[in-house]
């Protein structure tokens, strides 16, 4: 069954959607490449799952190239047949206005969720290629990528990044047999708005009292099943919202 079972590689597998998608994967028999920033984290992760399906782990900074080259070219053989792709890593830093934004988290969230997403796309391409008909790109988007905010700025555009390369590489794979889909969530309750709140939990819990929002594990589904289509069938775009979380009517600035 572990010989068969397909390989997905998974960016950002060390908390949040990431590690939901690890779990949810191994549940349904794939074996597994789980990346990130924490070798501790990754350690536990891989004994944990290890248990279920083939496992193998990396110490990655996605924003790294040198990092990324190397670890692809470091797969072991079981796991060289990539089937997909969940490029997952990614941040957002800052709650205020840009006027009073950090030129450095504008530069990082670049640099991850821009420049890492790439990287690591262009490493693997040949390796889901080569995997045939069926094979999948999964980028973790956004409903930021079309729906501005206050504080949204550097974030939201490299999510309208995502989504707009999504579309563009699917031409080029299409023909290989690739598919690539932008699955983009709305309001998602996990460490991803305390690393955005920069560790300051009180503020984090009060973006989402008294809503019900998304969880990891939901994306983590959506993910499961994007991948495990018949090979013929390509969802180009998946946006994710819950229920509680609506559009707003535009804001009038008013003297």
């Amino acid at each position: 069954m572990h010989e068969a079972a397909p390989v997905v590689f998974i960016t950002g597998a060390t908390s949040g959607i990431g590690l939901a998608c690890a779990h949810r994967f191994a549940q349904a028999g794939w074996a597994l490449v789980l990346t990130g920033r924490r070798q501790a984290r990754l350690e536990d992760l891989r004994t944990t799952l290890e248990k279920q399906v083939p496992v193998h782990t990396a110490q990655l900074d996605v924003s790294d190239p040198q990092d990324v080259a190397k670890v692809v070219a470091a797969l072991p053989e079981r796991f060289q047949h990539v089937h997909t792709l969940i490029n997952n890593a990614g941040l957002a830093l800052g709650k205020g206005p840009a006027q009073n934004a950090e030129l450095d988290d504008w530069f990082r969230m670049i640099d991850t969720n821009v420049k890492g997403l790439v990287t690591v796309t262009r490493h693997l391409l040949p390796k889901l290629i080569d995997s045939g008909p069926g094979s999948t790109v999964i980028n973790l988007g956004s409903i930021a990528a079309h729906t501005p905010y206050p504080g949204g700025h550097i974030y939201g555009a490299t999510k309208a990044f995502v989504k707009q390369f999504s579309y563009n590489l699917r031409c080029d794979v299409s023909p290989h047999g690739v598919r690539v889909t932008d699955l983009a969530p709305g309001m998602t309750a996990s460490e991803f708005t305390l690393v955005r709140m920069k560790g300051d939990q009180q503020v984090a819990d009060s973006y989402y009292e008294g809503a019900e929002p998304l969880q990891p594990e939901d994306i983590a589904e959506q993910a499961l099943h994007v991948a495990s289509l018949p090979p013929h069938v390509n969802i180009t775009c998946l946006e994710v919202m819950p229920l509680c979380q609506q559009w707003s009517a535009p804001t009038i600035l008013r003297d």
